[in-house]
């Protein structure tokens, strides 16, 4: 027999305790040492040291790591100089603090579910009123709840006077939960136990009696909690793509760095500090430096623009992610709809056919159903200090703003119908009625409730009538309220509750939380980039289907699930029919991980929002946890990757819009840099195969690297999204960063370089007048730095290189011109020639210079627009 199923003396009996006196002292003290205190246990977070290596350990990071290592040591052994370590290390030194000071790296979740423990509550033990720690709670102690105090261990009610609990952090719907301490059957849904409350909740109104039947890590609380402790992120998109780029420029550069390495030394006999310093040269070559920060600098601008939208990001590489996302699954209450009930449809005796609330209404007798409405009514709502202040049952403030909308109130109504005696509403007969004077001297009574339970006189015919246009809005997942009335001539003696018969059905109406109007819009636009919006909802189905398909998320053919009906699934099957399920409805936070990981399972980037501490483990087993900024609790949003300040679904649309802008960005980066860290590597290996050496010492190479080509890179961030960004499907999680016609551009690129730079070597080592290997040099580190910084202009824009387009990122402008005055400040100043080992040129080899450093763009900008005619168009899906 389950805890909801027993008598009150079965439960005490269960839990040896007694409802009356509550525990001794000695049973408290045997059962806080064998199960501890009412706490949550907190997962370990990662040390300073952990984190730093989480940041050196990629491929690119290491591949620097050993050169700096390898360079210290010969800097030791041979007195090499330091310039090779300090300035390699340094970049390593940039690249880990950037990482950690973008990033929120401080796990908070399972500190913020603490919080939310409270520190004292009311028990009853050795027959007396005791007020403890809430951590010192035992299975069985005998706890009092009152309104506004907040559940602090799981338990079964034995008492309950009109009680209510808000169950919103657990089941995600803010509707406060009438209770019971009558016996039920247990049911598996958290949101239909009536007779049990959970650590974690509230007392919306009420009183009650508890018996503790799970504290800590055993409560629905802690079973979250373990949840989050279980669940790890998974490494992003752009993560896995950039990793899987170091590995191959790595192979490359080891492969290669070995060949030198035997050439050096075997074939022209080259000492063996020589031959590791070319290789540390190669290295250097191997691994673009800048990219990482570049990286970082072009997320860390998304999240600036993101901020500006209403998204807040917690972490900053979910900014890509973000926009790589092919499946939304959304909360239904406050993210697609409004999270405030609104009276839609109303139908009176006197109407053929029930009516739709507009924004004029002169019917008398819909105007008369406001009238009863709103004098039966409970619920405030007025203006402090300039903001609406609304206090009240959801359902009687739906009523207050209808009669708004129309100019009326309930305090106007009162005024001349005055209040003169009231019957509460409670859970049993699920009704409440109030007595009114008329200004005629009569005096009114009126009733609402459910339309089952009010007691008036109507014809088979009538009835028929009532009972058809009811069900006709339950079935829109309206939810329903009736009211009748009757006038007395004199004051009735009676008491109120004595007198609800032989009512005069007045009429009833239908509220809904209407969906925003933005998110239906914003539904559309996620369909036509390609995502898939799911809803999961705590709420009842027919109510979440309803909505889903004003929306749009529900289409013919699409399935429904409630997670009771999920749970029947194994991962398999669910696996299977996961992408025909649009809307869930009922699910319990295991629900929303195994949906989470069966559309991981099918290759999907997934978006999850959430506000209550249900949606928590979900959120952080999600690709990019979305949290509610205005209605989230703080363990949501501690374990999301993005907050929305407005809790808008159209702010997510408007994420995934900037999220593929930076992806893009960050795509030019990587062809910007890579194209010539290839051109550097075959230029190198091709130089010491055929006897030249090495044709650029690693100085040089971080010069190109950092300067020349980073400091424009660092404004590729600030480049507009491309045209249709959101009218094509997203890059599928799988596909290669080479994807897109990457591939062919940084070989062209590539191809060009080397080829360039082969010429442009060999024409200032074996020059027409005075060639040296210092003038071949010379030539190649201006053509290289200066090239490679111009054809950023045909990389910045796939489309045709306009003057408007040149123009469009002054940032940029000034970035490239700021790097060209630092690289020819060191090819021209004596001190700093000599320093990085470069030599004066003459006019005609400056003018061989100028020349070919306008190359690499033409050839670039001439091969975009033959491929945009014979070749696929750019930022086309290709699997």
């Amino acid at each position: 027999m389950t805890n909801a199923e027993m008598t009150t003396v079965e439960l005490q009996r269960e839990y040896q305790t007694d409802v009356q006196t509550g525990l001794t002292a000695t049973l408290v003290a045997e059962r806080q040492q064998k199960s501890g205190r009412n706490e949550l246990i907190e997962e370990k977070p990662p040390t300073l040291v952990a984190k730093v290596w989480r940041h050196l350990s990629d491929v690119a990071s290491l591949v620097l790591l050993f050169a700096v290592v390898l360079s210290t040591y010969l800097a030791i052994t041979t007195g090499g100089g330091w310039t090779k370590p300090i300035v390699i290390g340094s970049i390593l030194v940039i690249n880990v603090v950037i990482g950690m000071y973008q990033e929120n790296s401080a796990e908070k979740s399972l500190a913020a579910l603490k919080k939310m423990n409270v520190h004292e509550v009311t028990v009853i033990r050795d027959g007396q009123s005791q007020v403890i720690d809430a951590a010192d709670l035992v299975v069985g102690d005998v706890v009092v709840l009152e309104g506004g105090n907040q559940v602090p261990a799981d338990g079964r009610l034995v008492k309950a006077t009109d009680l209510r609990v808000d169950e919103a952090v657990l089941t995600g719907e803010s509707e406060p939960v009438k209770k019971t301490a009558e016996p039920v059957v247990q049911v598996a849904e958290l949101g239909d136990r009536e007779n049990e409350v959970f650590s974690g909740t509230g007392i919306a109104q009420g009183t009650g009696t508890m018996v503790v039947t799970a504290i800590g890590m055993a409560t629905e609380l802690g079973s979250i909690a373990g949840m989050l402790n279980r669940t790890k992120s998974r490494m992003t998109p752009l993560q896995k793509r950039l990793n899987k780029l170091s590995l191959r420029l790595t192979t490359v550069a080891i492969a290669g760095g070995l060949l030198i390495f035997f050439l050096s030394v075997f074939h022209q006999g080259e000492p063996l500090a020589d031959a590791l310093m070319i290789g540390v040269s190669l290295a250097v070559a191997a691994v673009p430096e800048t990219l990482p920060i570049i990286v970082t600098i072009s997320l860390s601008h998304g999240v600036g623009v993101m901020a500006k939208q209403n998204a807040i990001m917690r972490r900053v590489d979910a900014v890509e992610t973000i926009g790589g996302v092919n499946v939304i699954a959304s909360d239904k209450t406050g993210t697609l709809t409004q999270n405030q009930m609104t009276v839609t449809r109303y139908w009176t005796p006197q109407m053929q056919q029930a009516g739709v609330v507009k924004s004029q209404q002169d019917d008398p007798a819909a105007t008369a159903l406001m009238r009863y409405m709103g004098l039966a009514t409970n619920a405030t709502s007025e203006s402090v200090d300039g903001e609406r202040v609304e206090v009240g049952d959801s359902t009687e403030l739906a009523i207050v703003r209808w009669l708004a909308k129309f100019g009326q109130s309930r305090a106007e109504w009162e005024a001349t119908y005055p209040r003169i005696a009231e019957d509460p509403f409670n859970s049993n007969k699920k009704t409440m009625a109030t007595l009114h004077e008329m200004p005629t001297g009569q005096f009114l009574l009126i009733v609402k409730g459910a339309i089952d339970r009010l007691p008036v006189t109507v014809s088979p015919t009538e009835i028929a009538q009532m009972y058809t246009i009811h069900d006709d809005f339950a079935q829109n997942a309206l939810r329903v309220l009736a009211v009748g009335y009757r006038v007395f001539d004199s004051r009735p003696t009676a008491p109120i509750s004595d007198i609800q018969s032989d009512l005069t059905f007045a009429g009833i109406i239908g509220m809904i939380d209407p969906p925003r109007e933005s998110a239906i819009a914003a539904v559309k636009q996620a369909e036509e980039a390609g995502i898939k919006t799911v809803m999961i909802t705590g709420d009842h189905l027919q109510t979440a289907k309803a909505i889903a398909e004003q929306i749009g998320i529900f289409k013919a053919g699409d399935a429904v699930m409630t997670g009771a009906e999920l749970r029947q699934l194994s991962d398999t099957e669910l696996t299977d029919q996961i992408s025909q399920i649009s809307v869930y409805a009922r699910v319990s936070p295991e629900d929303k991980i195994r949906i989470v990981n069966a559309w991981q399972a099918n290759g999907a980037t997934v978006a999850m929002t959430g506000d209550g501490v249900n949606d928590a483990p979900a959120l952080k087993a999600a690709d990019v946890g979305v949290a509610m900024g205005i209605t989230g609790t703080e363990v949501s949003k501690n374990a999301s990757d993005m907050v929305l300040t407005d809790d808008n679904f159209e702010t997510i649309v408007a994420a995934v819009a900037t999220g593929r802008t930076v992806y893009q960005n960050i795509l030019k980066a990587v062809e910007f840099l890579i194209g010539v860290n290839f051109a550097q590597l075959f230029l190198m290996i091709f130089a010491v195969s055929i006897g030249w050496g090495a044709p650029l010492i690693a100085e040089q190479l971080l010069l190109i690297n950092v300067l020349a080509d980073g400091i424009p890179g660092f404004y590729l961030s600030r480049e507009p999204g491309e045209p249709l960004t959101m009218k094509r499907p997203p890059i599928s999680r799988n596909s290669s960063i080479f994807t897109d016609g990457l591939g062919y551009r940084v070989a062209l690129r590539a191809t060009t370089f080397i080829v360039l730079t082969l010429g442009i070597y060999s024409i200032g080592r074996f020059g027409l007048t005075s060639g040296s290997a210092l003038v071949g040099t010379t030539m190649l580190f201006v053509v290289l730095a200066i090239g490679s910084m111009i054809d950023i202009y045909p990389i910045k824009s796939r489309g045709r290189l306009t003057l408007t387009s040149i123009k469009g990122n002054q940032a940029l402008n000034i970035g490239v011109v700021l790097a060209g005055v630092l690289v020819l400040a060191v090819a021209l100043i004596p001190g700093l020639q000599h320093l990085f080992e470069l030599v004066a040129l003459s006019p005609i080899q400056w003018l061989i210079v100028a020349v070919a450093v306008f190359i690499p763009s033409g050839v670039l900008e001439l091969a975009k627009r033959h491929h945009s005619q014979v070749g696929p168009k750019p930022f086309s899906r290709e699997t």
